[in-house]
């Protein structure tokens, strides 16, 4: 069995900082457990981290540390200067096309200097878990989930403008995680 440390201790931050927040908080909660439902998608020495950072994902939102407004950003940053495993707090920076939203709101140079991007089997996993898990919760596919998002947020809206670009790339994270689960099924 593997240690939890790291697990727990991104439980209780992200409570602490998203309880207040309500629906966000069951959103959170769900998906760091569909990210444990995913750990078969990643190496076994990875799995606590994507469960970590699926707890920590949002935490950003927390009107204690949301300073930019981009929530990403705002994470990882607060995440690093309380010293976080740098794994964590680049894949909370980088979590479900943060890179396409930076670009939208003129952060993108701040982003990837400040968290280098890694493509990798855990963010996939991480976006998978994020972008199947509907605002409050609810188990949702990803065409479901793209279109809610696009639905709440107007054409104008930096949120919009993002998935319209972002909707292909990140659906290639969700087919990836879906097969590398394929591949690792006992047979």
């Amino acid at each position: 069995m593997q240690d939890m440390g790291l697990i727990e201790d991104a439980r209780e931050v992200a409570e602490r900082l998203m309880a207040p927040l309500g629906r966000r908080w069951q959103h959170v909660q769900a998906v760091a457990a569909r990210a444990a439902e995913l750990a078969g998608a990643v190496r076994a020495d990875d799995r606590e981290v994507l469960i970590a950072a699926a707890w920590l994902h949002d935490i950003g939102y927390s009107p204690e540390i949301g300073h930019t407004k981009f929530h990403p950003l705002d994470g990882a940053r607060y995440l690093q200067e309380n010293g976080w495993p740098e794994q964590v707090v680049n894949l909370v920076a980088h979590h479900s096309g943060a890179r396409f939203e930076a670009e939208q709101r003129g952060r993108d140079e701040e982003l990837l200097q400040e968290f280098p991007f890694e493509d990798s089997p855990l963010l996939d996993a991480l976006v998978t878990a994020d972008l199947t898990t509907g605002p409050g919760g609810e188990r949702l596919s990803y065409d479901e989930r793209i279109s809610e998002i696009l639905s709440r947020y107007g054409s104008e809206d930096p949120v919009h403008r993002t998935w319209v670009k972002a909707a292909p790339v990140v659906r290639e994270c969700i087919e990836r995680t879906e097969a590398r689960l394929r591949e690792r099924q006992p047979r």
